[in-house]
């Protein structure tokens, strides 16, 4: 004989007891908006200043020059390390007189053309290589085998086969930036989502123009990035390649100004040079590279 105990689930809303249950209404006392905190403390001018990126950056370089003329007044040997002041003076002199500009321009038109032509290649492996396989195959071996290679070191094969000319320096730079901008540019292909990926396909892109609307704006942090490391890599191979290629021709940009101060006992005007490629550096990088950044990767809200 079994007993049958009631089972609480079934009891329903029916059975629990009615009750008439009234809110009653609260009425609460205003308070004067005075004795409220302060939500928001406005910034002082010099919390203002502080946020300024240019401002905090100009104050360190302040500091850096201060740094060097101390020293250099402390160490007082001019051919070891001149003062900042003397640099300076010596850099305006050469910018006047001293053909500074004309070799900074001999530089910068060099790196342009060796620059565009790796970003090119560059284009033309990443493309060929997001296409097949066998063009992943391709780039990661040749990746493998020549990034890892000095650029410097390839300088007197290419004196041997394009002669003396700006087109050994062009060689060597394209070496330099090509690997660096393919790598980078390949990496960011491959971490593009695959919702993406879709939604090119489904809208019919192939080709050139699946590259341009979907992969590039997806993966440009990475490329941004590539180019800038493919820069820094191209700059200081001109002035290294510079200072052999000047020797060999009697003619060069900076690398080569460099080597002739030297040769001469003009270290302040040695610093001068090194100086302006630190300042061409600088240009760049805060002032083309710092626009793109803004005008692209930040204002997407790909980055903080």
């Amino acid at each position: 004989m079994r007993c049958s105990s009631p089972n609480p689930s079934r009891v329903t809303m029916n059975s629990m007891p009615e009750t008439d249950a009234v809110r009653p209404d609260v009425l609460r006392p205003t308070v004067d908006a005075s004795q409220f905190g302060v939500v928001q403390r406005p910034l002082s001018i010099g919390e203002r200043i502080y946020n300024i990126g240019a401002v905090r950056k100009l104050a360190i370089l302040v500091l850096l020059a201060v740094a060097w003329e101390i020293y250099a007044r402390w160490l007082h040997n001019d051919l070891l390390f001149p003062t900042f002041s003397a640099t300076l003076r010596a850099f305006a002199e050469a910018m006047i007189s001293g053909g500074l500009l004309g070799k900074a321009w001999t530089s910068i038109k060099v790196l342009l053309i060796g620059y565009s032509a790796g970003i090119a290649l560059a284009a033309v492996l990443t493309t060929v290589a997001i296409s097949s396989r066998v063009g992943t195959d391709l780039l990661e071996t040749l990746t493998s085998m020549f990034n890892p290679l000095p650029a410097i070191a390839l300088l007197p094969l290419a004196l041997i086969w394009f002669g003396l000319g700006s087109g050994s320096l062009v060689f060597v730079l394209i070496h330099s930036v090509l690997w660096a901008v393919a790598l980078n540019t390949h990496s960011g292909f491959l971490s593009v989502s695959t919702t993406l990926r879709m939604v090119g396909r489904n809208y019919g892109l192939h080709g050139l123009s699946y590259v341009g609307r979907i992969l590039i704006p997806a993966a440009f942090p990475s490329i941004l990035t590539g180019l800038k490391i493919g820069w820094a890599f191209a700059w200081r191979t001109l002035i290294a390649a510079e200072l052999v290629f000047g020797v060999s021709s009697g003619s060069g940009g900076l690398g080569w100004f460099i080597y002739e101060n030297k040769n001469q006992l003009e270290i302040a005007n040695v610093f001068a040079g090194l100086f302006t490629v630190i300042m061409i550096g600088l240009l760049v990088e805060n002032v083309i590279f710092r626009t793109i950044e803004q005008r692209t990767v930040r204002k997407w809200g790909m980055q903080n």
